[in-house]
């Protein structure tokens, strides 16, 4: 290929994918830390309840719906689990924990934040279109790597005298982590 034809697909790609490329970056650094800090959503409020929990064989999907409106909860489950110490629903915009001890918990009220909220999603989503949207995308940035890699082709600074080291280094960090961690 001819040096002119890598750099203008190097450009070119690099120019169509900037705004994903920005936005799956930014959005994977909020879900690396999304125990610590939920950036997709925010609390709007936080309520006590107190409720006498049946027997932990007695919790299922059903005693969950039921309790959620019991305490005024009006939209949709998504999934509850019991351990313990706690038992925790999940709902599209609360989240309850109850101690399975006291029957004293809390109800956490939400909303999405927007623009955030929505980047996140396109980490999540599956639907096909977007798979196969996605793995254009993961070519397009395997091929902007190597046009990147050979689009310098004389001097100390090209793939082959120096970058070569740089790109085995940048390697070995995530096999490194994969291995000891």
């Amino acid at each position: 290929m001819k040096q002119a034809t890598i750099r203008n697909l190097h450009r070119d790609l690099g120019y169509f994918y900037i705004g994903l490329i920005i936005s799956f970056a930014f959005s994977g650094i909020l879900m690396n830390h999304r125990e610590s800090w939920h950036a997709e959503k925010y609390t709007i409020e936080t309520k006590k309840v107190e409720v006498k929990l049946p027997s932990k064989d007695k919790i299922n999907d059903e005693y969950a719906e039921t309790l959620g409106k019991q305490l005024g909860i009006d939209d949709k489950m998504r999934r509850n689990k019991v351990d313990e110490d706690q038992f925790k629903i999940s709902f599209e915009k609360h989240d309850v924990e109850i101690d399975m001890k006291t029957g004293k918990g809390e109800i956490v009220s939400y909303i999405k934040t927007p623009i955030i909220s929505q980047m996140m999603k396109l980490h999540k989503n599956t639907s096909n279109w977007w798979i196969y949207y996605s793995d254009i995308f993961g070519v397009s940035l395997i091929t902007i790597a190597i046009t990147g890699a050979i689009m310098i082709p004389v001097g100390k600074f090209t793939f082959k005298r120096r970058g070569w080291k740089l790109a085995l280094a940048g390697l070995l960090v995530p096999l490194l982590i994969l291995l000891f961690v």
